[in-house]
């Protein structure tokens, strides 16, 4: 049995309007520390994800919550991915150092793994209300629309995410790429058909387990650099996303060639 999708998105909006929104702009800077070098947190991710947590494990019996702040708290919690058979993973504020800096480009993302594997996903961006959604084997939607993404193209046009460090080695070889400092609105990016690809690194569950289905759902295609599937639980992993497997082998090709 799948959770009651419009009281976790109820639920998704409360927190953001009670929690984020109200300090989006306002942050002191007793509101923000880093709790590891060069990785900000805010009043507003610790505040949202406390709040957000027990609204989750409430709608499933067992389940329990593994967030990006809790993690920070307790690293052993992380290993609840791949042990626990319901886990919600939430992201309170993706896009903190956005946040921080008053820009709003950040998101809070949320999705459910029955087995270590993702079953649902939310990405929901506060400032304009509009909610990303995705259900295994259902669809992917913004808000009402369903989303499909972008045809394949020859490499040299193919639009994409990449981080700066990933543009200096690559980028000449395909067309025009982005980086928001947000994962959330990236993959919402990604599943309307904005740009044809996307690499990233570093793969927290929370950051990517919500916007990895959303992408499949809306039609594209996704595997790790080494040709298998994304995990949840598998952190030190590259994933590429592309418009069918084609593309996917064609940019995994590039990319490992100019990683030598």
């Amino acid at each position: 049995m799948g959770p009651d999708f419009d009281r976790v998105e109820a639920a998704i909006r409360e927190v953001a309007a009670v929690e984020i929104l109200p300090r989006f702009q306002k942050l002191s800077a007793a509101d923000m520390h880093e709790k590891q070098p060069g990785q900000l947190v805010t009043i507003a991710d610790t505040e949202a994800e406390r709040r957000l947590t027990p609204m989750l494990e409430s709608l499933m019996p067992g389940s329990v919550v593994v967030g990006e702040e809790g993690v920070a708290e307790d690293a052993a919690r992380l290993g609840w991915v791949a042990s626990e058979p319901l886990v919600w993973l939430v992201d309170p504020v993706d896009g903190t150092q956005n946040f921080a800096e008053s820009k709003p480009v950040f998101a809070t993302m949320v999705a459910l793994l029955r087995g270590g594997h993702a079953v649902a996903g939310w990405i929901y961006d506060p400032v304009s209300g509009r909610m990303a959604m995705a259900e295994e084997g259902s669809g992917a939607f913004l808000d009402d629309a369903r989303l499909k993404t972008a045809a394949a193209v020859p490499l040299p046009r193919m639009r994409g995410r990449l981080t700066s460090r990933a543009a200096k080695r690559i980028g000449d070889r395909v067309g025009p790429h982005f980086y928001f400092r947000c994962a959330g609105h990236e993959y919402v990016a990604l599943a309307r058909g904005d740009a044809e690809f996307g690499l990233f690194r570093r793969l927290y569950p929370w950051d990517h387990a919500p916007g990895e289905l959303l992408f499949r759902e809306a039609g594209g295609f996704s595997a790790r650099l080494d040709g298998s599937s994304y995990q949840p639980s598998e952190v030190e992993a590259s994933l590429l996303l592309a418009p069918d497997r084609e593309s996917w082998a064609a940019l995994r090709a590039l990319v490992l060639e100019l990683a030598t």
